[in-house]
C-alpha cells in the first residue's frame, strides 16, 4: 500500500486471513495484490486519538495512540473564523470544550442548520484560531467514559499542523512512519460560508511533503462531490466513508435521490473505484446486527469492494459493552455499570479481520494490535 515508504508496524505482525485469499486480485489494481500478501497487515487507525483514554481530538490522545501502537492517527478537520483547519469532531463544540465556562462568549451561543438539522451551541466559524486556543478540550461521552473526565480541562484544541509536528516528533522518536488519515467534515456546509477547507488541507499536506500516492496519508469524507474534486489535485490516497442509512449530504442539497445504500451495489461500488482507494463503511454493514442486537453472519460488502479494487476500513471499533454487539457484552446487563464496562471487543476485532478487512478505526488502539497478533 505504501511502497517504499510502508509502515514499519505493518511487518510487526502476522495476519493473513483466510477469507481475503478467496477474493481474486484485479489485474488493473497492484495495491489489491498487495493486500494478498501474507506480510501485509490490517491498518489500525486511531479514531480521533486513543479516545478510549484521553478526550478526543487533543495533542495527547493522538500521542498516546501512536505510542500504543497505531499505524494512523485520524483528525477530523474544521475551520475557524479565519479559515485556521483544527482539530474537532463536529464545528458545533459545545459537548467538547469548556466554551460554555467563558463569559466572554456567552452571546455567541446560536442555532444554526448543519446538513439539513438544527443544532444549537457555540460553532468554530464563529470564533478565530486565537479565541479558540483559549478554550479546553472536554471528554465527549462523560456517562460512558467518566475515567476520561479527569483530563477534561488540560488540553488545547489543536491545529492539523500542530498535528504534523507531533508526528514528525514521534516518528524520530520511534523510529517508524505514522500515517496522518484527516476527514474534510461538512464541505457542502463551509463552502456556503466561504470557509471550504479542501484547497487549505491539501497545502498544509504538500508543505509538510505528503504529496504522493505512496506517502501514509488517507483523506476521507462523506461527500462523494469532495472526493472528485480531490481526486482531481491530489494523488493522496481517498476514502469514501459510507454510512448504513441516509444519503451524503451533497447529494441532498443537489436533490440527488441516491441513499447510501446504492453505494454499496456493484455498480456503486464501481464508481467509487473511479475516485477513491477505498471505502469506509460503518462496521453494521460488514456484520449486520440482529433485532436484539447481537451480531449476524458477514454480509459480502468487504469481497464486493476488494474486487472493485477497493480497500475496507470500518468503523468505528469501541471497548464498551454500550457499543458492542449484545452476544460480545460481558458481566451482568441489568448492572448500573453495564454499559460502560468493557466487553469482548477482541472477539469483534477478530471477526472482522477473518473477513478480509484492511484497516480499522480503533479508540482503543492497543486493543485492536493486541487482536491482530
Amino acid at each position: 500500500m505504501f511502497g517504499g515508504r510502508k509502515l514499519a508496524a505493518l511487518f510487526s505482525f502476522g495476519i493473513l486471513s483466510s477469507f481475503a485469499l478467496q477474493v481474486e486480485p484485479s489485474q488493473a489494481e497492484d495495491a489489491l495484490a498487495e493486500r494478498l500478501d501474507p506480510k501485509s497487515n490490517v491498518l489500525v487507525i486511531a479514531h480521533r486519538g486513543a479516545s478510549g483514554y484521553r478526550p478526543e481530538h487533543t495533542l495527547a490522545a493522538y500521542e498516546l495512540a501512536i505510542d500504543l501502537g497505531a499505524d494512523f492517527i485520524e483528525p477530523d478537520i474544521v475551520p475557524s473564523k479565519d479559515g485556521a483547519l483544527i482539530a474537532r469532531h463536529e464545528n458545533n463544540i459545545s459537548g467538547t470544550t469548556d466554551v460554555a465556562e467563558h463569559q466572554e462568549f456567552t452571546t455567541r451561543k446560536c442555532k444554526k442548520v448543519i446538513d439539513g438539522s438544527i443544532e444549537e451551541g457555540w460553532f468554530t466559524e464563529d470564533f478565530t484560531l486565537a479565541e479558540l486556543k483559549t478554550l479546553k478540550a472536554k471528554e465527549r461521552m462523560p456517562q460512558i467514559r467518566q475515567h476520561n473526565t479527569i483530563y477534561d480541562n488540560r488540553y488545547e484544541i489543536p491545529t492539523l499542523q500542530e498535528i504534523l509536528d507531533l508526528v514528525r516528533k514521534k516518528e524520530k522518536q520511534l523510529n517508524r512512519k505514522i500515517g496522518i488519515y484527516p476527514e474534510v467534515k461538512h464541505p457542502t456546509y463551509f463552502a456556503s460560508l466561504s470557509l471550504s477547507t479542501e484547497a487549505k488541507l491539501l497545502d498544509t499536506l504538500q508543505k509538510n511533503g505528503y504529496t504522493d500516492r505512496n506517502d501514509p496519508v488517507f483523506i476521507q469524507c462523506f461527500e462523494p462531490s469532495t472526493l472528485q474534486k480531490l481526486r482531481s489535485k491530489t494523488k493522496l490516497k481517498l476514502i469514501q466513508l459510507i454510512d448504513e442509512s441516509g444519503q451524503p449530504y451533497d447529494w441532498t442539497a443537489t436533490k440527488d435521490k441516491r441513499s447510501s445504500a446504492s453505494m454499496l451495489t456493484a455498480e456503486g461500488l464501481k464508481e467509487i473505484a473511479g475516485y477513491a482507494d477505498g471505502i469506509g463503511p460503518n462496521k453494521n454493514l460488514i456484520f449486520p446486527r440482529a433485532e436484539n442486537g447481537s451480531i449476524k453472519a458477514p454480509s459480502e460488502l468487504v469481497r464486493a469492494a476488494h474486487k472493485a479494487g477497493l480497500q475496507v476500513h470500518p468503523w468505528t471499533f469501541r471497548n464498551e459493552n454500550n457499543f458492542l454487539p449484545a452476544n460480545l457484552r460481558s458481566g451482568d446487563q441489568k448492572a448500573a455499570d453495564a454499559l460502560t464496562n468493557y466487553g469482548d471487543a477482541i472477539k469483534e476485532y477478530e471477526l472482522f479481520y477473518n473477513a478480509g478487512v484492511d484497516g480499522v478505526f480503533s479508540e482503543s488502539p492497543d486493543t485492536a494490535a493486541e487482536a491482530r497478533k
